[in-house]
């Protein structure tokens, strides 16, 4: 701290040109740094270690209502006299601690005063707390022949207090100072808003049905996971709400525009990248309109637009973009997909899983955990239901010397050619198992599983009934497999 004796400097002061504005050439130039440093509204400011009010002259002459503070009564006297009429309060007091009680103020202005103070930090705290929420600190400063304060030193203090700082050289500006200088001089303004609370990127994905299949495109120019497949996606900007950002990323990418009522949630993720931080992800499914057939809209990041089987989808996928379709076929609705920094960007079929499923807020008591069928021949079984219900979205689950099983969501199917089996083949006629049960999305969906289903074991049963065999207005499919097994299709 300098040891500077400002009764007996009071006199003088004003002659440097910086501090008395006498030139008008010099106070026109102070004063245009002050409009832009200010708020344009009257607002109260508190101007710390005043010398004898020169700039806060300034600032009442623009309209706000000035408290000025400086710890020489001869320079106080001085503002004074100089501020008469203005209405400005003008205090004895040290700027570091001022005695202004209670009040809170819009702006608190100092010049050339952080440079003296022995513990700049905790002053710095005390002054934000002088300040109303949103309100400013302008610090005009510098370092002259290797005393004063730097403008680096000064924005590492402030960042404890707030992320909005803005940095305006001075030094540059001989009409500040009446002279040319070559030394570092410098204003700050900082903004009394706390340092952000941790925020995440949000993405929009699309997963735009066509029957059992789904669109993906091949990144391509991006710089980050070029060649490898994604659904259509972005980032939704400021302001916006995630079903307006997938509109509009889908108008984009596709150029398919489309209503947001079109948009279902398929799932929402937070995901971690390798090396990356974390982001929400929002799936949002829609259904493909032949009207409105999609494009590759932007050639530049997309070398590949095409449709993929939902129940087959390609390996040379993103990691984060698989995890999703996979969580969607299985019916999850929440997951975290959090990466190890040594993984790989892809999908590895053979990676360690990183989804985690985060189960919804309902009590498990009285829902179905698992259906197990007993049957003859394990591996005609694995092939029937395994492709029946990887179409309605169950993934492999478990796999063991006798049995197989496929999940969705916290339930899932077994059938096992159990060693304990007393033989004999199934009758569905008999007391027991009638027929197992599933939604399908839509009507164009079951009339594809229909189609296909010959091809993997299943025939359908009351053809000349169908779709309508269980009930006029019961859009339904009725399928049996090699071993005998019933199963219903059930669209809206």
């Amino acid at each position: 701290m300098t040891t500077i004796d400002w009764d007996a400097a009071a006199d003088s002061f004003d002659e440097e040109p910086d501090h008395g504005l006498l030139d008008p050439v010099v106070r026109s130039a102070w004063a245009r740094r002050m409009e832009t440093w200010l708020p344009t509204a009257r607002s109260a400011v508190l101007d710390l270690g005043c010398g004898t009010g020169s700039l806060a002259l300034l600032v009442a002459g623009q309209g706000h209502r000035v408290t000025a503070v400086d710890r020489s009564t001869r320079m106080v006297e001085q503002a004074r006299a100089k501020l008469a009429g203005t209405g400005t309060e003008v205090l004895v007091g040290d700027a570091a601690h001022p005695p202004v009680g209670t009040q809170r103020f819009d702006v608190i202005l100092a010049r050339h005063i952080v440079w003296l103070l022995p513990d700049p930090a905790a002053v710095l705290r005390h002054w934000f707390s002088l300040l109303r929420p949103g309100g400013r600190l302008v610090l005009i400063e510098g370092v002259w022949n290797g005393t004063g304060i730097s403008a680096d030193r000064l924005t590492a203090l402030l960042t404890e207090h707030t992320e909005r700082v803005h940095h305006e050289p001075l030094s540059g500006d001989p009409l500040l100072w009446g002279k040319e200088v070559d030394d570092e001089r410098y204003a700050l303004v900082a903004r009394a808003e706390p340092p952000h609370r941790h925020t995440e990127v949000v993405d929009v994905h699309l997963l735009l049905r066509r029957g059992s299949d789904v669109l993906l495109a091949r990144r391509a120019g991006t710089g980050y996971a070029d060649g490898l497949l994604h659904a259509p996606s972005g980032h939704a900007e400021d302001g916006e709400d995630v079903r307006a950002a997938m509109v509009r990323e889908a108008a984009e990418e596709i150029g398919v525009e489309l209503d947001p009522d079109e948009l279902r949630v398929a799932l929402v993720m937070q995901h971690r990248g390798p090396g990356g931080n974390p982001r929400i992800g929002w799936f949002f499914e829609a259904d493909h309109d032949p009207a409105r057939p999609p494009r590759n809209a932007e050639p530049d990041k997309c070398s590949q637009l095409d449709w993929f089987p939902l129940d087959a989808l390609p390996d040379d996928m993103v990691a984060y973009c698989r995890a999703g379709l996979d969580g969607y076929r299985a019916g999850q609705r929440f997951l975290i997909h959090w990466h190890q920094d040594t993984d790989a960007i892809a999908h590895d079929p053979d990676g360690v899983p990183r989804a985690v499923l985060l189960p919804v807020s309902a009590t498990s008591t009285g829902r179905l955990h698992h259906i197990e069928l007993w049957v003859p021949d394990l591996a005609e079984a694995e092939a029937e239901w395994g492709w029946l219900l990887g179409r309605l979205g169950h993934v492999p689950y478990q796999r063991w010397a006798h049995g197989r099983s496929w999940r969705r969501g916290d339930g899932y199917v077994v059938v096992e050619r159990s060693p304990d089996g007393s033989g004999g083949p199934h009758d569905r006629l008999r007391p027991g198992l009638n027929h197992l049960a599933f939604h399908v999305r839509d009507r164009a969906a079951l009339d594809d599983l229909v189609a296909a289903a010959p091809g993997h074991g299943w025939r359908l049963l009351f053809p000349e009934l169908h779709p309508y065999a269980g009930g006029s207005g019961h859009y339904a499919a009725y399928l049996e497999n090699t071993a005998g097994y019933e199963v219903e299709l059930v669209a809206p």
